[in-house]
């Protein structure tokens, strides 16, 4: 079992009202108190796999006092590191941050860039893309970053054709050509690999497909490619908190030599290393 602290979102909303009222004594919170532990959220896996090797293997060599709070979902990362009840995170893509921002007003800030996580196509009922049949269901995320990541993995597998230019801001309307006509199942990004019996195919982010035993480079009917792939998966934190000398360390140890072999032997090319 690992040592880390798994946490709900009225947790994490009570965490942060009592933050919020010790900031109102103090004037620091998580973030902004560099002399306590770094707070990083963190997906399960591979996000707080990693940390937590760094954390156990080479975190107190360097110095950092590090502590890791898993989150399954893509929103609370983002609302803790801009509220303060966490000092960093690490789960997310430029694309998807970008989007973020911009819907939620939130001012989160990319550090560096970790690794990739392919987005893979899966099903429980055919063994190649084109065995789909004709009407088939895919499951696809329904943020909009990955729906469009999503599509456009679809279109690289040949099973559909994009209008150009859309990027991952593509949505089923974008679709110039479908020649299996296709229908797609809107899903919150984790519910895409438990839809696998439901559907006849799913499209699913990779940390999730990695929690659900699915091996991306062995199971996937189509995978992303790492080459120029702008998908890597980042450290985050707010605006503002870039020189933070404990999140110097942490960037500097999670981009290390000793992290990059953890990930091309623990993950076997399921995870890519970003650097």
């Amino acid at each position: 079992m690992r040592n880390t602290a798994k946490i709900t979102t009225a947790v994490v909303a009570a965490g942060a009202l009592t933050l919020g009222l010790s900031a109102c004594g103090s004037d620091k919170d998580a973030a902004s108190d560099t002399s306590g532990p770094l707070v990083v959220a963190a997906s399960p896996v591979p996000h707080a796999e990693i940390l937590n090797f760094v954390k156990d293997n080479l975190a107190e060599e360097a110095g950092l006092d590090l502590e890791v709070k898993e989150f399954t979902d893509y929103v609370t990362p983002n609302t803790a590191t801009e509220d303060g009840s966490v000092g960093a995170n690490y789960f997310q893509t430029q694309p998807y941050l970008d989007d973020f921002n911009k819907k939620n007003g939130t001012h989160v800030v990319s550090v560096v860039d970790v690794h990739l996580e392919p987005l893979g196509l899966y099903s429980h009922k055919v063994k190649k893309a084109d065995e789909l049949k004709s009407g088939a269901t895919i499951a696809i995320p329904n943020d909009t970053v990955n729906e469009g990541r999503a599509l456009q993995l679809l279109a690289a597998g040949g099973l559909l054709t994009l209008k150009d230019g859309v990027g991952t801001s593509a949505t089923p309307a974008d679709i110039t050509e479908n020649p299996k006509k296709l229908t797609f199942k809107e899903l919150e990004a984790a519910q895409t690999p438990r839809s696998l019996d439901d559907v006849d195919a799913a499209v699913v982010n990779g940390n999730y497909a990695i929690e659900a035993d699915l091996k991306p480079a062995e199971d996937a009917l189509v995978l992303e490619e790492a080459k120029g792939n702008p998908n890597s998966n980042l450290l985050a934190v707010k605006e503002g908190q870039e020189n933070d000398p404990r999140v110097k360390k942490l960037a500097k140890l999670l981009t290390s030599p000793e992290v990059k072999k953890f990930i091309e032997d623990k993950y076997a090319g399921s995870v890519l290393a970003s650097f």
